[in-house]
């Protein structure tokens, strides 16, 4: 029997953008609980319980040039539960892992890419103390990861299980719009 794990399909920034999401303010309370600087990624697909080898082939297949993603302009809810700061420029990358991986489906509907860095998680929490934080950044992403998520109690720990580098291309593609004013985002399931 092949292993199997809860996976995702991730980009993780490098340490530097790293090193600046940590200046975001945590102030303690007992209904949010922060994400660490070992679980901030980009998640591009969730794939759900499914076969390691699998899902490891399944990545190599991924076909697609190195984009610029850009983190901002500040930290924002998505749905109920969750502060993030969105990350725009990915869509492309998103795309490629979905066909890449369409095999592998998690028994869930699925729904469209939304980019985006989880901050912290809350539970009934009217909202988090770091919504509205301003922070803005940009890196180049040339590899995508194959992230195996460990469940506790205390919070997830990932493991990569497998990379795949991207195609050498200009990360000086025209820079994505900010969001337009508007309507709320519509809710949504929490992803990892």
């Amino acid at each position: 029997m092949n292993e199997r794990g809860r996976l995702f399909v991730a980009v993780i920034p490098p340490a530097n953008v790293l090193d600046l999401l940590a200046t975001i303010p945590r102030e303690p309370r007992p209904d949010v609980r922060y994400t660490t600087r070992e679980q901030w990624h980009v998640t591009l697909r969730f794939l759900g319980d499914a076969d390691i080898g699998e899902a490891s082939a399944a990545l190599q297949r991924v076909d697609v040039s190195s984009a610029d993603a850009v983190l901002g302009p500040t930290v924002e809810r998505l749905g109920r539960s969750v502060a993030m700061v969105p990350c725009a420029g990915l869509d492309d990358i998103a795309a490629a892992v979905r066909d890449a991986t369409d095999e592998i489906e998690h028994p869930i509907e699925a729904r469209p890419f939304v980019g985006h860095l989880t901050i912290a998680r809350m539970k009934n929490a009217r909202r988090c103390p770091a919504t509205g934080f301003a922070i803005t950044t940009q890196f180049s992403v040339t590899e995508v990861h194959l992230v195996r998520s460990h469940l506790s109690r205390d919070g997830a720990r990932y493991e990569v299980v497998a990379s795949r580098s991207l195609r050498a291309g200009s990360t000086r593609q025209r820079q994505p719009a900010p969001p337009a004013p508007g309507p709320p985002r519509r809710p949504m399931r929490p992803v990892p």
